[in-house]
C-alpha cells in the first residue's frame, strides 16, 4: 500500500516553508512517527514525522526546495522490504569515535551515522567540508551545532566535496585580514519575514520613543536575597525579566491603550495581557508570547521564558507560541546594550527595550551617589498613543522597578 507523506498544514500567515535536510534515502525502512525530514518556515523548525510504517520507497521534494501546505513529498511503501542498510544507530557524543589522523591512515575509516545537526551547523558544514558524523556534538541529544562546526579541524573531519548541484549556501564566516573576497548568502525564510515585518513597521506606524531610567538596586538585592530559596523551591533561576515583565503589566493595566492595536479605523483594547518576550537564536529573532502574563508568577514567567530559550535554540517553538500578542519586551542587555529604540512588532502598538544595568553616577538629595541603572525605552504608535500615556506608562514601569513591593499591592 502507498501512504503519501504531505506538508501538514501551515498557520494562515505562513504560506510557504523550505525542505531542509531528508533524514531517510529512498529504499530505507521507516517507522511510524519516526521524524523523515526538517521544515523551516518563516518562524520555526518543523518535523514530519512518517505516517506509517514501510519504506520510503521515493522522495518526491528534495533538500532547498519550497513547499506550501498539503504539498506532496515523499510517498512509503507499507509493504516492501528495505533495499538501502539503515545506518547504524550514533554513539553517545562522549563516545563518538574520531577520523584518524591522515598521516597514520590516508584512508578514512567507514563513517559513523549521520549526527543530527541544526540548519546553520549544515550550512557551515557544507562550506567548510565538515563531515559532522565525526564530531561530538555538545547540543541537545548530541545534535551538532554551529559552534562545533565552527570548531573542527578540517584534516580529522573532512567528508567529500559535496557536488555543485546539491551545495548549500554557508552563512558568513570571518575572512582573513585584507583579504578582498565576498560572499552571498540568501536570507533565511526567518530571517525574511524579519526584514519584511521591521520594515513594515516602520512605514505604517508612526514609532516614537520615550526614555527613562531605573534604579535596579531593590530588584537586585530583593533577588539576591531569595534567588537561592527561589531556585530550590521553583527549579528554575531568578532573573531581571520576570520583574520587567510584571512591571510592564503593572502599567498597561493603568494605560490601556498601550496594550492596544489598530484594526483598521478601530481601536481594539484587549481585555488580557499576552507579552511578547524576544529570544535570540541561531536562526534569528523570534517573539514567543507569554499568554495571560497578569496571571503568571515569578517562577510561572522564569520557567516559561527558560523554556523558550531552550526551545528557540532547536527551532522547536511552535507557531502558535509565536502569534498574537499585545505588547512586547526586548532585552538588549544581555548582549551589552546601553541604549537602543526598539522597533514594534504588529499589530502591536508599543514595546519596552531594557538595556544593561551598570553601575552610574546619579544625583539624589543634592548629592553624587553610584546606582546600579538601567535605562529603559518605550517605542509607541503615535497614531493612537499620546505622549501623555505613553511616558506615564514608562513612569509607571520604572516606579514598579524601584519599589517592587507595588507589583504586590498594585498600587
Amino acid at each position: 500500500m502507498q501512504v503519501e507523506v504531505k506538508v501538514p498544514q501551515l498557520s494562515e500567515s505562513v504560506s510557504e516553508a523550505t525542505l531542509v535536510a531528508w533524514r531517510k534515502k529512498p529504499g530505507e525502512a521507516v517507522k511510524r512517527d519516526e521524524n523523515l525530514i526538517d521544515i523551516e518556515t518563516d518562524k520555526v523548525v518543523l518535523e514530519i514525522p512518517a505516517p506509517a510504517d514501510g519504506v520510503l520507497a521515493k522522495i518526491v521534494k528534495a533538500d532547498g526546495e519550497s513547499v506550501a501546505s498539503g504539498d506532496l513529498i515523499a510517498v512509503i511503501d507499507t509493504e516492501a522490504k528495505a533495499t538501502v542498510a539503515a545506518a547504524p544507530p550514533a554513539a553517545k557524543p562522549a563516545e563518538a569515535p574520531r577520523a584518524p589522523a591522515p598521516a597514520a591512515a590516508p584512508a578514512r575509516a567507514a563513517a559513523p551515522a549521520a549526527k543530527a545537526a541544526s540548519p546553520s551547523a549544515a550550512k557551515i558544514a557544507a562550506e567548510k567540508n565538515v563531515d559532522t558524523s565525526w564530531l561530538q556534538g555538545s547540543g541537545r541529544d548530541g545534535r551538532v551545532t554551529k559552534g562545533d562546526v565552527l570548531a573542527a579541524n578540517p584534516a580529522t573531519a573532512a567528508a567529500p566535496p559535496a557536488p555543485a548541484a546539491t551545495a548549500k549556501p554557508a552563512p558568513a564566516i570571518p575572512m582573513p585580514a585584507g583579504a578582498r573576497t565576498e560572499q552571498r548568502v540568501p536570507m533565511s525564510r526567518l530571517r525574511q519575514r524579519v526584514a519584511e515585518r521591521l520594515v513594515q513597521s516602520q512605514s505604517t506606524a508612526a514609532i516614537l520613543t520615550t526614555f527613562n531610567e531605573a534604579n535596579m538596586a531593590p530588584v537586585m538585592e530583593l533577588r539576591a536575597r531569595y534567588k537561592d530559596r527561589f531556585e530550590k523551591e521553583h527549579g528554575v533561576k531568578l532573573g531581571f525579566m520576570s520583574f520587567f515583565v510584571k512591571a510592564a503589566v503593572h502599567a498597561l493595566r493603568k494605560y490601556p491603550v498601550v496594550n492596544a492595536s489598530i484594526d483598521g479605523t478601530d481601536i481594539v483594547y484587549h481585555g488580557y495581557y499576552d507579552i511578547g518576550i524576544a529570544v535570540g537564536s541561531e536562526r534569528g529573532l523570534v517573539v514567543p508570547i507569554l499568554r495571560n502574563a497578569d496571571l503568571m508568577s515569578i517562577a510561572d514567567i522564569e520557567q516559561a521564558i527558560a523554556d523558550f530559550g531552550r526551545r528557540a535554540k532547536d527551532g522547536k517553538i511552535t507557531i502558535e507560541e509565536l502569534t498574537g500578542g499585545t505588547f512586547s519586551i526586548s532585552n538588549g542587555g544581555v548582549f551589552g546594550s546601553m541604549l537602543s529604540t526598539p522597533i514594534i512588532n504588529p499589530p502591536q502598538s508599543a514595546i519596552l527595550g531594557v538595556h544593561a544595568t551598570k553601575e552610574r553616577p546619579v544625583a539624589e538629595n543634592g548629592q553624587v551617589v553610584i546606582r546600579p541603572v538601567n535605562y529603559l525605552a518605550l517605542s509607541y504608535d503615535h497614531r493612537i498613543i499620546d505622549g501623555r500615556e505613553a511616558v506615564l506608562a514608562l513612569v509607571a514601569m520604572k516606579e514598579a522597578l524601584e519599589d517592587p513591593a507595588r507589583l504586590i499591592l498594585d498600587i
